[in-house]
């Protein structure tokens, strides 16, 4: 009998963030509460630049880029902002979508698998990405489970479930 396996991914879709960024913008544009405090939020690159004339007002921004994100369905856990900055007259935010496992979480994940999993399940790092496999179905099941009530501070998805 083979392996059943599946990979532990952390991806965003950019599309959909693209999308939340523009509601947000136009949101921010047309509210009154943002009107003459020079409130924006746009791509910088890779990084999201949200700008405002007050430290209030800038996470206030930030506050509207989040809730547009949730309603886009894309986890908090995948948006790393840094704290509001002066520069110039205003201050920024600027924010990275996180995506890939990184080497220190990865090695977590594998030894959470190997000493709460099922005996026989296997984990293999596979560059940014995670690789379990077992002879069970079942096994798997489990691991899915146990990686979903850790908290790590990655959105986790399961993908290519054979």
């Amino acid at each position: 009998m083979t392996d059943s396996s599946f990979d532990v991914v952390s991806k965003v879709d950019h599309q959909e963030a693209d999308n939340a960024l523009n509601q947000a913008a136009k949101e921010v544009e047309q509210r009154y509460d943002f009107k003459n405090t020079d409130a924006s939020v746009a791509w910088s690159g890779e990084m999201i630049m949200i700008k405002a004339n007050s430290e209030e007002r800038a996470k206030a921004v930030l506050d509207v880029l989040h809730t547009k994100l949730i309603k886009r369905g894309i986890s908090m856990k995948a948006l790393d902002s840094g704290d509001p900055f002066p520069s110039g007259k205003e201050y920024r935010i600027e924010s990275t979508l996180k995506a890939g496992i990184d080497q220190e979480n990865a090695k977590k994940m594998t030894k959470l698998i190997r000493d709460e999993g099922p005996k026989n399940a296997k984990a293999q790092i596979q560059g940014d990405e995670l690789r379990v496999s077992s002879k069970s179905r079942d096994d798997l099941q489990e691991i899915i489970a146990l990686l979903r009530g850790a908290d790590f501070p990655l959105d986790l998805q399961f993908v290519n479930y054979r």
